[in-house]
């Protein structure tokens, strides 16, 4: 798989960053002022940084349990065959579940790591059981449930 290309960023282009992390609601007026530019360089950088795909996309932060999806388990998945055609189907297949909220190909003594988000722990055993499980290549499943978010990077 193809590393994607480095953009050079400078210290402008660190800081709106930043703060567009922190803020993606904020006016370029506001954000101008905070990073140090006037308001057309700012938004010129923005535009250059979302061409570039630095910036993917702005999205709502929802508060899960506000919408009773609250409940959140960790999948460890051992799959049967890790060649890469196996690997690429069962990418595009994980993809498609949208219960999991990331995946991660992990160096382990397994291979990937799934983050689950359920309403509660009956749903997440019916998504484990008719989804995950059934994911090409999968030979084995080992869940962990979070007890608490202490800290989470969509927060």
């Amino acid at each position: 798989m193809p590393q994607p290309e480095t953009v050079d960023l400078d210290e402008f282009d660190r800081k709106i960053l930043t703060i567009l992390r922190q803020d993606g609601r904020i006016t370029f007026t506001d954000l101008a002022e905070k990073v140090g530019l006037s308001k057309t360089p700012c938004q010129q950088r923005v535009r250059r940084l979302v061409a570039s795909g630095v910036i993917v996309g702005f999205r709502a932060i929802v508060d899960p349990a506000r919408i009773g999806l609250d409940h959140v388990a960790f999948a460890e998945v051992k799959l049967s065959d890790t060649r890469e055609a196996a690997l690429n189907e069962f990418n595009a297949a994980v993809r498609r579940i949208p219960e999991v909220e990331e995946c991660h190909m992990i160096a382990s003594s397994f291979d990937y790591l799934l983050k689950v988000r359920t309403a509660d722990i009956r749903r997440y055993r019916s998504v484990l059981g008719e989804k995950i499980s059934s994911l090409p290549h999968v030979a084995s499943t080992s869940t962990f449930v979070a007890m608490e978010t202490v800290r989470e990077s969509s927060r």
